[in-house]
C-alpha cells in the first residue's frame, strides 16, 4: 500500500473489503441517520402492460423495510402464499426505496394497509419480474455530522473523484448490507451450507452475535447457544425475529435442521449461498489488488464481460483471456467494450489460471473450499453454478449539495453539516461502496512501510 493510504476498519476487513481505491483524507460523516437520508429508485425495464395478463406488477415506495419481509407481508395482505412475490433487485432496509414487485394474480382492490408502504402503481402484465430485471438504481444519499468547513470538504471530494478516475473506477465490492447491515451473518450461514453442514447453518443463523454487539435479541441468542432449548428460545426471541422463530418452531417440534431450514423461503436460503459467493469475490478483489495486479486491464488467465450500451454486463457469458487474444482483450477493455471480471465461485467455475488464478487459489485455500462444493449435495436446491462480476464500475457523475441547517434536526442527527449526493449506478453495484471512498469511516492511516496482505 502506498504512503498516505488508509486501512479499512476490522469490520470491513472481515467482509473482504480490503482496500480503498483512493488516498484522499476521509471526511467524517454518518449515513442512514434517518431512513429518508438514503433514497433509492430502481431504474427498471417495466414489464409490458396487458389487460389480460396473468401477472400484476406493483410499483412500491417503502421506508425501513427488509426486502423479504416486505414481500411476505404484502403477500399476506393480498391473501397470497408467503413467497408469491418476485422482484428485480434487493434494496437497503434503512432507506426510502422505490421498486417493482410482481405476482401471479389480480391487482389489489384498495390500500394494503402496511405502515410506511405506498403502492404507487399497479397494473396487469403478461410477464412477471425476476432477479436482475432492471438496469440500475438512482440514489439520493445524505451524509450528516460533517464537522469540517464546506470549502475543505469540497476540496476533499474533488480529490477523491479525481483519484477514482485515475484508478479506473470504483472497486465493485459487495457492500456490507449484502451480508446483513445490523448482523453480518448471511455469508457465514452460506459458508456452512457450502461445507455441507445445514445444522451449522441453522446454528449460525440463530446464535451469531457480532463482536461487541449490543442489540435486540442478542441475549436470547447467547442463551440459546448455551442451552439449545428451542421452546425456551421461542419465548425469549422478540416477535419481530420472524425468520429465527420459524427455525425455532420446527426445531421445537423435533424436526432436523435441514427440514427447519426449509421453513425459510427459497429466495432467502439462496441469499445465504450468494452472500458467501460475494464474500469470496471481495476477498479475491482485495488479494488481487494487494498483489499489485491491475483491475482496469486484463492479464492472461483473466475473464472479461462485455459491456452493453446501457452499461450492464452479462454475468454468465465471460470471455477467457489467453496469450493468443490478449492484444484484442486489451483493446476491447480500453475502448469500454468489456471489463475485467472476477468469479462468483460456483461448481462450474473454471480452473483458475495466471496471476488472477493465483489470487483465487489463495482465497479458496483460506476458506478450505472448492468450486465443486457449490453443488451442495446436502441442500441441492441451493446449488450454484457460479457467475462473473465486473472488477470495477465506472465512477458516475455525482451532484453534491451542501444542505443548510433547517432547524428541524432529528434526535438521531449528529451535530455538524450535511451533504447530499445524487448519482446512479448499474444494477448489482453498491452506493455504500462509492461513499466509503469519500467517508473512509473508521479507517486508519497505513504506514508507508506496510506490506500488509488483506
Amino acid at each position: 500500500m502506498a504512503a498516505g493510504a488508509y486501512r479499512p476498519p476490522p469490520e470491513e476487513l472481515a467482509l473482504g473489503l480490503g482496500f480503498y481505491a483512493t488516498r484522499s483524507p476521509p471526511t467524517a460523516g454518518r449515513i442512514k441517520t434517518r431512513p429518508e437520508d438514503f433514497g433509492v429508485r430502481e431504474i427498471s425495464e417495466y414489464p409490458r402492460p396487458d389487460p389480460d395478463g396473468a401477472y400484476t406488477v406493483l410499483r412500491v415506495r417503502s421506508s425501513d423495510w427488509e426486502q423479504h419481509e416486505l414481500a411476505e407481508r404484502i403477500a399476506r395482505r393480498l391473501g397470497l402464499p408467503p413467497h408469491a412475490l418476485s422482484w428485480a433487485g434487493t434494496k437497503d432496509r434503512r432507506a426510502v426505496a422505490e421498486r417493482l414487485l410482481s405476482y401471479r394474480g389480480s391487482p389489489p382492490s384498495g390500500p394494503i394497509g402496511l405502515p410506511r408502504v405506498e403502492i404507487l402503481e399497479a397494473y396487469r402484465a403478461r410477464d412477471g419480474l425476476s432477479l436482475g430485471h432492471h438496469f440500475g438504481n438512482a440514489f439520493e444519499v445524505t451524509v450528516r455530522g460533517i464537522a469540517e468547513p464546506e470549502a475543505d470538504v469540497a476540496a476533499r471530494f474533488e480529490a477523491t473523484r479525481r483519484e477514482l478516475a485515475e484508478f479506473g473506477g470504483i472497486p465493485n465490492f459487495f457492500g456490507p448490507q449484502r451480508f446483513g447491515e445490523v448482523r453480518p451473518v448471511t455469508h457465514l450461514v452460506g459458508r456452512a451450507l457450502a461445507r455441507g453442514d445445514p445444522a451449522g447453518a441453522v446454528e449460525t443463523y440463530l446464535t451469531y452475535v457480532p463482536p461487541g454487539a449490543v442489540g435486540e435479541g442478542d441475549e436470547a441468542r447467547r442463551r440459546y447457544a448455551a442451552d439449545h432449548d428451542p421452546g425456551q428460545a421461542l419465548r425469549s426471541f422478540p416477535p419481530s425475529f420472524g425468520f429465527e422463530r420459524r427455525l425455532l418452531d420446527h426445531l421445537a417440534r423435533g424436526h432436523p435442521p435441514e427440514r427447519a431450514l426449509r421453513a425459510l423461503s427459497g429466495e432467502l436460503r439462496k441469499l445465504f449461498v450468494h452472500a458467501y459467493q460475494a464474500f469470496l469475490f471481495n476477498r479475491w478483489l482485495s488479494i488481487r489488488q494487494a498483489a499489485g495486479l491491475p483491475l482496469d486491464r486484463p492479464l492472461v488467465g483473466d475473464h472479461l464481460l462485455r459491456r452493453s450500451p446501457d452499461g450492464t454486463t452479462n454475468s454468465r457469458d465471460p470471455i477467457p483471456v489467453g496469450s493468443d487474444n490478449l492484444p484484442e482483450a486489451l483493446e476491447l477493455v480500453a475502448r469500454g467494450g468489456a471489463v475485467v471480471a472476477g468469479p462468483l465461485v460456483g461448481h462450474a467455475t473454471p480452473a483458475p489460471e495466471g496471476p488472477a488464478g493465483e489470487a483465487l487459489r489463495e482465497v479458496l485455500g483460506e476458506e478450505a473450499i472448492s468450486p465443486g462444493d457449490f453443488r451442495l449435495p446436502a441442500t441441492p436446491d441451493l446449488a450454484s453454478a457460479g457467475a462473473w462480476r465486473a472488477a470495477l464500475v465506472p465512477a458516475p457523475p455525482i451532484d453534491l449539495a451542501w444542505l443548510p441547517s433547517d432547524g428541524a434536526a432529528a434526535a438521531t442527527d449528529p451535530p455538524g453539516g450535511a451533504v447530499r449526493f445524487h448519482f446512479s449506478l448499474p444494477k448489482g453495484s453498491y452506493a455504500t461502496i462509492l461513499l466509503r471512498e469519500f467517508r473512509k469511516d473508521g479507517a486508519t492511516p497505513e504506514p508507508a512501510t506496510s506490506n500488509q496482505r488483506f
